[in-house]
C-alpha cells in the first residue's frame, strides 16, 4: 500500500507531503486541485509504462510543470511503500518534452545491499519489464495506476458500443470493454458475475439479469445486453439503460472484479446517480478496500462522503496560489460528529474543502 507521496512542481502542486490509508476521499470546491492530484497518479502510470515523451508532449510541458517552465523547473515524486519506495524528477527538454533527471528505486532499511538503485538522464523508465526483487514489487503498485472514469454515456460512447469479444483482461478505465468483460467473467468466474448482477438488481428495479453472448453475426463482437423484469422476450442493450444505470454497472464490476488492483482511483464516481446507488457503492468501496485494495476518491457528494469516517476524508483547499490537502482529524471534530454527518459539517463549513 501506498503509505506516503511527496508531490513537488506538478500543475497547482507547488510542494506536498501527505500520508495516505486504505481509503482516501478528496473533497473541495471547483477549481482547488483534486484532480491535479488524482492525474498525477496518471503521470506516473505513463512514467513507468515508458509513455513520458509521448504523454509530455500531448499534455504541454507548461501545463504539468507549476506555473509553468517560467517558475518551476521540474518535477518532483516520492512514494512510500513502506519496505520500498519509488523517486523521480522530470526535466524539460529542448524539444518540448520531459526526460527523467534520475529514477531511484529504493529498498528501505537495507544493511546488506545498496538502498537505492538509479539511472540518470533517461528518456523512458527502466522499472518495467526489470527482474530485480524491488522493481518487480514497484511494477506491481505503478501498472496499477488507472484513473477510472465512466462520464462518456453518450450514444457513440464505448460503454454503449460493440467491443472485441476478446478485449477482456482487465476493465479499461473508461469501461469500454465493459461487455467483453463482463462476458468473461460470466465464462470463468460465474459466482463474481453472479454477484455483480445481484448488487445491479438492488438498486436498478427493473434490471433482471445480462444476456451476454457473442453476435450471431459476428462473433468476434459483443455487446451489453440484458433482460429487463416481467420483459423476458424483449430485446434490451446499453442503449436502453438511462447514463447513471450504465455508470452503476460499470463501477459495480470494476469493485467487484474477482482480482482487485493494488489501487482504484476514480474521479468523481457518483456522477449522475441516485442517492441509494451512492449508499450502496460506499459499501463497495468499503468491501474492496477490506480486501486490500487502496482507494483513492475526487468527489462533490454529500451523499458519498457521509458513509465513510472522518480519517477516510482528505480536504483540498487553495492557498498561497498552491493545492493544500488535509486529512481530517476525528478527535478535533470530536464535539460535532456526535450530532452530524461529515457531510452535514462540510455544507456548514465546519470543515475545509469551501470556496472561499
Amino acid at each position: 500500500m501506498l503509505q506516503n507521496i511527496k508531490i513537488k512542481g506538478f500543475k497547482s502542486i507547488r510542494e506536498l507531503d501527505l500520508d495516505l490509508s486504505k481509503i482516501n476521499i478528496l473533497i473541495g470546491s471547483n477549481g482547488v486541485g483534486k484532480s491535479n492530484f488524482i492525474s498525477f497518479f496518471k503521470l506516473v502510470n505513463n512514467i513507468y509504462e515508458q509513455r513520458l515523451q509521448q504523454y509530455s508532449l500531448k499534455i504541454g510541458i507548461d501545463n504539468l510543470l507549476y506555473f509553468g517552465r517560467k517558475n518551476t523547473n521540474e518535477i518532483e515524486g516520492y512514494l512510500d511503500f513502506g519496505k520500498n519506495a519509488y523517486m523521480f524528477n522530470l526535466l524539460p527538454s529542448d524539444t518540448g518534452t520531459l526526460f527523467i533527471g534520475r529514477e531511484d528505486s529504493i529498498l528501505k532499511n537495507q544493511k546488506k545491499y545498496s538502498p537505492t538503485f538509479y539511472e540518470k538522464d533517461i528518456k523512458e523508465s527502466l522499472i518495467k519489464g526489470s527482474l530485480t526483487y524491488r522493481n518487480k514489487y514497484l511494477s506491481e503498485h505503478l501498472k496499477s495506476y488507472k484513473i477510472y472514469h465512466f462520464h462518456d454515456t453518450s450514444s457513440s460512447a464505448p460503454l454503449r458500443s460493440k467491443v472485441n469479444l476478446n478485449d477482456n483482461k482487465y476493465l479499461k478505465e473508461n469501461g469500454g470493454n465493459l461487455p467483453a468483460y463482463l462476458y468473461y467473467l460470466q465464462e470463468k468466474h460465474p459466482l463474481n458475475f453472479k454477484r455483480i448482477e445481484k448488487v445491479i438488481q438492488s438498486v436498478i428495479p427493473f434490471f433482471d439479469r445480462f444476456n451476454l453472448s457473442p453476435s450471431s453475426l459476428n462473433e468476434d463482437e459483443i455487446l451489453l445486453e440484458w433482460t429487463e423484469k416481467e420483459y423476458s422476450e424483449t430485446y434490451f442493450n446499453a442503449n436502453h439503460l438511462s447514463d447513471g444505470s450504465l455508470r452503476f454497472i460499470a463501477l459495480v464490476t470494476l469493485f467487484m472484479q474477482p482480482e482487485l488492483p493494488k489501487v482504484i482511483i476514480v474521479d468523481e464516481p457518483e456522477l449522475g446517480l441516485h442517492p441509494t446507488a451512492i449508499n450502496r457503492l460506499s459499501g463497495l468501496i468499503k468491501s474492496a478496500s477490506d480486501k486490500g485494495c487502496q482507494i483513492i476518491i475526487s468527489t462533490q457528494s454529500v451523499s458519498l462522503i457521509n458513509n465513510f469516517e472522518a480519517e477516510d476524508i482528505i480536504t483540498v483547499d487553495k492557498a498561497d496560489n498552491q493545492s493544500v490537502f488535509k486529512r481530517l482529524d476525528k478527535e478535533l471534530l470530536s464535539n460535532w460528529i456526535d450530532d452530524y454527518s461529515i457531510g452535514e459539517l462540510w455544507v456548514k463549513s465546519v470543515i475545509k474543502g469551501q470556496p472561499q
